[in-house]
């Protein structure tokens, strides 16, 4: 009867069992010892089905119908103590069996002694198993009852907890395996934003190397404006995370940089607007398509051009376009993008999970337009 290892062998109290047996199952894994073994969920359960057993012994029973549910639940906690020991203890299982079947032994071995006992402990220490037949009865029906189902319901509690354990372990597993791939991407997005960095200021510091050559009177003042704005640069270059009028302050500064260095070759407007400025970009998104724009658009024309960066939002997403009037496509540039504009698509693709486009195209008479969307996501 073993209402104590949880369940009945018939088919409705064996749904009952199982649907139970996964509350069981979720009792924390810190829990040992006697903590674990009369936890409430389980005692409540063992009382529940030791009295319904009860009912079934109480069929034909002469005893009185308190005494029959005491010896059932006797049993049932002496069959939950026995389950709940072999389930902990020992550690290092002998051989032939393995716990569950050491779990199921221990059951079969104590019905009988603590059938026993349930009568010693409900006849005030005179059971009079040996003489009272109407006893010896009443206790073969017990521990037959107790030992018809309590393997059976022992059973389907190993089997729901090792579902369980599965479960766990596959959801740890599956958990596990999302933190790594989220640390890989993230190294890989800092590994991309590294190359940006020295890309970048290789650039900026052959335009620098330009003036010098040239000998211009300039060269000094547009070092000195080139100091500051690395000063200010540099910092969000290692930041996870920027925002586009962040970005939009350092395009500009970058452009009145350029400006001084080929004032009569450059001109540029910004227009963003304001909603857009909160929304997170990953650093050096806008600079690196305007420094792409002066580059390889302005600086190889001889009459130099205009740049345009214009920022809006529409329908949940973020729209970057710059466009120039310089030299156009290059060649090079016929197959695909250059290092900084491939850098940051695969960054792009990496920050917003795949979902972000950057596309050139060619603008008549000449110049290009480069196309930035992203989804729009406001900083906390």
């Amino acid at each position: 009867m073993d209402a104590c290892a949880r369940g009945s062998g018939r088919e409705p109290l064996q749904a009952l069992v199982y649907s139970r047996l996964m509350t069981t199952a979720a009792i924390p894994v810190k829990s040992r010892g006697l903590a674990l073994i009369l936890a409430w969920r389980r005692v409540r359960f063992v009382l529940i089905v030791s009295l319904m057993f009860g009912v079934l012994l109480n069929i034909g029973n002469q005893a009185p119908a308190v005494i029959v549910f005491a010896r059932a639940i006797i049993v049932g906690m002496a069959i939950l103590f026995m389950f709940g020991l072999f389930e902990q203890w020992p550690k290092n299982l002998w051989r032939p069996f393995s716990r569950w079947g050491w779990q199921l032994l221990g059951i079969v071995i104590v019905i009988p002694f603590a059938a026993a006992f349930a009568y010693w402990i409900t006849t005030g220490g005179d059971p009079e198993l040996g003489t009272n037949k109407l006893r010896q009865t009443g206790y073969a029906q017990l521990c037959m009852t107790a030992l018809l189902f309590a393997p059976w319901i022992a059973v389907s509690a190993v089997i729901r907890q090792r579902e369980a354990f599965a479960r766990d372990q596959a959801m740890a597993f599956e958990l596990e395996k999302s933190e790594l791939e989220r640390k890989a991407l993230d190294t890989r997005l800092r590994l991309l934003q590294a190359q940006v960095e020295p890309h970048f200021l290789f650039n900026t510091l052959a335009n620098i190397q330009a003036l010098v050559d040239a000998g211009s009177p300039q060269a000094s003042s547009v070092l000195k404006s080139l100091i500051a704005y690395l000063r200010a640069a540099v910092p969000r270059m290692h930041e996870p995370a920027t925002t586009l009028g962040q970005e939009l302050d350092l395009v500009r500064a970058y452009l009145e940089l350029m400006q001084m260095r080929i004032p009569d070759r450059l001109k540029f407007a910004l227009h963003i607007e304001p909603a857009a400025n909160r929304l997170q970009c990953p650093p050096m998104t806008l600079l690196t398509l305007v420094e792409n724009a002066v580059r390889h658009g302005i600086d190889p024309r001889e009459e130099g051009g205009r740049i345009d960066v214009d920022v809006w939002l529409r329908d949940g997403r973020c729209h970057v376009r710059v466009t120039d009037t310089g030299v156009g496509l290059q060649v090079e540039q016929t197959g695909g993008l250059g290092t900084g504009l491939s850098m940051l698509r695969e960054r792009m693709q990496l920050a917003f999970s795949g979902d972000a486009q950057l596309q050139l195209t060619e603008v008549q008479p000449h110049g290009v337009c480069a196309e930035l969307e992203f989804p729009a996501r406001e900083t906390t």
